[in-house]
């Protein structure tokens, strides 16, 4: 049988297309900021998002895209992932590639709920504790860890009751305790706690509001915490609602402090925890600034936090409404590289 000149042409280009494809690397399972310049330079922040609710599969990639673009700091933001299919997959509480990268990190920035990661990957997380280094955390990293006993990790867990609270309690200075506010209805709206007015972090942050709600926290906090912000529950899901009236704000919750915390090693590791931070949160101005400066704090670069920090949106952020099993399917982490 005959065949066309055209064909052989075909078949070779087919063929050295198809081992160009097979011989390149895979995707990696995260993404990375870098090159941008600014203080932070040198400094890099490994931000870290897998909950189930409040898609900080999109607000980590957009707060990662400010602090490199506006500030300088390289980061890389890591995804819970499906293995089959290497989706974000926020539901699987399994699997959170690249947390080797915290080896070399300055900075977490976390919003994580009831993770039940193996042991290799949690090991990470361990050892970047033990060091004393800083975290930022946002929402339901109060209870980012929900591992059965019997695990090498269970005392994370945010019910632990030999290690009271696990990690959210003992770290960042609460666990889950409830919704304070009636979630999905009830706003929250932020104003700084007595004697916190002058606060470094609190700098340029005039409107704090989100649509999430204010959650339930002992009190007092424990004796190494410091309320920055107080939490008023708004009446309505819009930053013009008023504060209901009632006991909801009597005494007001806090939804952001900062803390310290003892590693094995007598290193202090600083920690900036809110209850805040929903991707729809950091839709307002006054969140994503808090966040940004909170950052330069925890890196000891407070004399550094701007009068006013840049925090303008990165590209297109679209951000979906909080609910469970609402995350856009199909999403790779590369799908939030920055073009």
């Amino acid at each position: 049988m005959f065949l066309p000149a055209r064909w052989f042409r075909f078949s070779a280009a087919f063929f050295l297309l198809a081992m160009l494809q097979s011989s390149l690397p895979a995707a990696q399972p995260w993404v990375v900021y870098d090159g941008f310049p600014g203080p932070g330079n040198g400094k890099r922040i490994v931000l870290i998002s897998g909950d189930d609710e409040y898609r900080s599969e999109e607000a980590l990639p957009q707060l990662g895209k400010i602090l490199a673009k506006h500030h300088g700091f390289h980061c890389t933001v890591l995804f819970s992932v499906d293995p089959k299919t290497g989706d974000i997959a926020p539901t699987y509480h399994h699997n959170i590639p690249g947390l080797q990268a915290l080896e070399k990190a300055d900075l977490i920035i976390m919003a994580l709920r009831f993770r039940d990661l193996p042991d290799d990957q949690m090991k990470y997380i361990a050892d970047y504790v033990a060091a004393g280094k800083p975290i930022v955390a946002l929402r339901t990293s109060t209870h980012a860890f929900n591992i059965p006993n019997g695990k090498t990790y269970s005392k994370w867990s945010f019910n632990n009751k030999e290690w009271d609270g696990g990690f959210g309690r003992q770290i960042l200075g609460e666990t889950w305790i409830s919704h304070h506010g009636h979630h999905g209805h009830q706003s929250t709206r932020g104003t700084p706690a007595p004697g916190a007015e002058k606060n470094v972090i609190l700098r340029g942050c005039e409107d704090v509001w989100g649509p999430t709600d204010v959650y339930g926290v002992r009190l007092p906090l424990p004796a190494d915490c410091k309320p920055l912000l107080l939490g008023q529950v708004l009446a309505g899901m819009k930053p013009t609602d008023q504060p209901i009236a009632g006991p909801k704000n009597n005494p007001l919750m806090p939804i952001a402090w900062t803390k310290t915390y003892t590693a094995p090693s007598g290193a202090k590791g600083r920690v900036f925890t809110t209850t805040m931070g929903a991707s729809t949160d950091l839709e307002n101005e006054g969140v994503r600034r808090l966040l940004v400066n909170a950052s330069y704090w925890c890196l000891g670069m407070e004399s550094q936090i701007p009068a006013r920090a840049n925090v303008e949106i990165v590209g297109r952020y679209e951000t979906l409404p909080f609910k469970f099993g609402g995350n856009k399917p199909g999403v790779k982490p590369a799908d939030y590289a920055m073009h």
